[in-house]
């Protein structure tokens, strides 16, 4: 249950592009005869170049794992066994076949297409003026309260009514209650506490329940949902508090540089002549 304020200011535009270098395809091209001590290692004579080693150790260490002994010998392993099997299929004359050499020019394209992203990224920074202008944007829409709940979800309605009656003799048995009862892992934990959030981020029987009750109180009868039947308490309310333009700053830079690109594409495929052959037929409408 996700509070609308952080899906709105740090939710990144989907990728434009899914791209991933194909290391067996690149083997092929960063292989030379061996020559000069540019190379890594050589399979029969024919060189991997030190720049693709260093090229994947970086991929590696971008992922976590360390940059030592272990970690580029096992790079070095991959690329050779990657080298030695592309010799055979070349030997066989597979790099001759169609489907191959599609799946060759696609990797291609791939791959300068993710060039030109990351070109475009690295000469084109956003600004936080522009930055800023975003935020106040989108802080302006964020208006009305946000609540401070704790909740006990459980299956059956019967459940819950046992729940509430415990409560009415012990308020502050809420939270060992939560910790027994809830079917929520997310805040079972601690005591049913859903943090501060937004009712709008919420199923709508929740959030209507919420608004309804005052500070301290809760509900004295159980709230049914999609997920089951609640129990709720009201701890707090106040006006809606947007996050601080550092806290969202990585996410909405990230954000606005893809909007950026998405209309630089939007403009180049504008431009562009695309001619889509044998396109689908439209399916019929049904019949009235």
């Amino acid at each position: 249950m996700m509070s609308i304020k952080s899906r709105i200011l740090l939710a990144s535009a989907a990728s434009l592009f899914t791209l991933s270098a194909c290391n067996a395809d690149e083997s092929a091209k960063n292989a030379t005869p061996a020559s000069n001590g540019a190379a890594a290692a050589t399979v029969n004579g024919t060189a991997i170049s030190k720049n693709r080693v260093e090229m994947l150790v970086k991929q590696r260490t971008g992922m976590g794992q360390p940059d030592n002994a272990e970690t580029r010998k096992s790079i070095i392993d991959q690329l050779a066994m990657q080298l030695l099997v592309s010799q055979e299929a070349l030997k066989k004359g597979l790099d001759k076949n169609p489907e191959v050499m599609d799946q060759i020019d696609l990797t291609r394209q791939s791959i300068l297409a993710n060039a030109f992203v990351q070109d475009y990224i690295k000469n084109n920074p956003v600004s936080d003026d522009m930055l800023k202008s975003e935020y106040d944007k989108i802080k302006a829409q964020m208006t009305g309260s946000e609540y401070k709940a704790r909740h006990i979800l459980v299956e059956k309605e019967a459940e819950a009514k046992d729940i509430i009656a415990k409560l009415k003799k012990d308020l502050k048995a809420f939270d060992k209650l939560a910790k027994e009862k809830s079917k929520d892992p997310g805040s079972k934990g601690q005591g049913g506490d859903l943090g501060w959030f937004d009712v709008r981020s919420m199923v709508p029987e929740f959030g209507a329940a919420v608004t309804k009750l005052g500070k301290g109180k809760f509900t004295e009868e159980p709230v049914k949902t999609q997920f089951g039947y609640h129990v709720i308490m009201l701890e707090d309310s106040r006006p809606m508090q947007a996050p601080s333009f550092e806290q969202v700053k990585p996410g909405l830079a990230q954000q606005v540089q893809q909007q950026n690109l998405k209309k630089l594409v939007d403009d180049m495929k504008a431009k562009a002549k695309i001619e889509i052959k044998d396109a689908p037929a439209t399916a019929a409408a049904p019949a009235k």
